[in-house]
């Protein structure tokens, strides 16, 4: 009995001084996003839209759009595009992420048009199935040019002649 109560005192007094010590005061930090983990850093963007459509999107996905043109023949090829098909599937994500994306209907709905194809195409590639490929072209096609349709001005229009001097 005795040596309960000793463990108890012990306790005690151990934990009094850290209990009655203020915690630290937090460092001045951006605040993280509700669901992020502590420590973990938010996505940020690096290029602009239009950076990220012509030096990714259009040419991975031309990748796909030209396959029967340019067949690969060997592995080297096909590692080659099944990297153009997944950075294609993940430029999906990228367009739907925070202070991307312009709203989380249709604009959400469009790049996951773009994801479905992309992951489709990058398995495809995985398998090394060309008439795969082949039959994601119209699936790939419509994927860009209903988001465009919706979020590019004048997009599918021709401009007005101009009236002759």
């Amino acid at each position: 009995m005795r040596l309960i109560v000793i463990l108890l005192v012990a306790c005690s007094a151990l934990t009094q001084p850290l209990a009655s010590q203020a915690p630290p005061a937090p460092a001045a930090q951006t605040p993280a996003p509700p669901d992020a983990a502590a420590g973990t850093p938010a996505p940020q963007r690096i290029g602009s839209m239009s950076e990220l459509m012509v030096d990714i999107i259009y040419p991975m996905s031309d990748a796909i759009f030209y396959v029967t043109t340019r067949e690969p023949t060997n592995d080297v090829e096909w590692n080659a595009l099944r990297g153009k098909a997944l950075m294609l599937a993940e430029s999906a994500n990228l367009l739907m992420m925070p202070g991307r994306a312009r709203d989380q209907d249709r604009w959400m709905a469009d790049a996951k048009l773009l994801l479905d194809v992309g992951t489709a195409a990058f398995r495809a590639a995985r398998r090394k199935d060309l008439k795969a490929l082949e039959d994601l072209n119209d699936q790939l096609y419509l994927s860009c040019t209903t988001c465009h349709m919706h979020y590019r001005a004048n997009y599918g229009r021709r401009p007005a002649p101009e009236p002759p001097r």
